[in-house]
């Protein structure tokens, strides 16, 4: 399983003229569906003297939930193209919509295929993209006299510390990179009396 993942930053938008019709080109940073779906209906209302507004998604590091509209365009002409673009760039949480001023000639198929493929192209050439870690939460429970050993490995290991409880027995919540967890929570274990285990998500 990969622990990084690359995606946009902020909004980028780009332009194309196809025979007369209009399209407009728009990518966004998304964390989830429901952040997704809010901003397809924004555009929607926004564009809603447009012919089209289809998209593509893809959210989650392990690229798994996606979903391509053609919103009215022919069977995949719009949206497949548009996801087809976020695939071949390797991104996720990310959000491609693209809306469609018709310009009173038709483009057909294949043209439609093409000129979507490339707005969504164009759109995502010009993001700022970003590699980002995917972090393992990390619970280690432990009496105060074993501190020092504790900190020993945090030290070592290098994880983000972000909390501690004090409160009875010693907790440290911990963060690191998700391929770093397993030696991580293996050598927290390996000092007696020393319970880390990684949180579920």
């Amino acid at each position: 399983m990969t622990d990084s993942y690359v995606t946009i930053t902020d909004l980028s938008t780009a332009e194309l003229s196809e025979k007369r019709s209009k399209f407009l080109a728009f990518a966004l940073p998304v964390s989830d569906v429901d952040e997704a779906m809010e901003w397809v209906k924004q555009y929607e209302k926004e564009y809603y003297d447009a012919r089209h507004v289809c998209y593509a998604y893809m959210i989650g590091h392990e690229r798994l939930i996606f979903r391509a509209n053609d919103n009215g365009e022919p069977s995949g002409t719009a949206g497949k193209p548009i996801l087809g673009q976020i695939n071949s760039m390797g991104l996720t949480n990310v959000l491609v919509i693209v809306v469609r001023y018709f310009g009173g000639i038709k483009l057909g198929t294949s043209g439609l295929i093409q000129a979507y493929k490339l707005a969504a192209q164009m759109c995502l050439e010009e993001a700022d993209k970003v590699e980002c870690l995917v972090e393992a939460q990390i619970d280690a429970s432990f009496e105060y006299p074993l501190m020092n050993a504790v900190m020993r490995v945090v030290k070592q290991q290098n994880p983000r510390v972000l909390g501690q409880d004090f409160d009875g027995n010693c907790i440290l919540h911990l963060s690191i990179r998700k391929g770093l967890a397993p030696a991580l929570i293996e050598a927290l274990n390996d000092i007696h009396g020393v319970e880390a285990k990684e949180k579920e998500e």
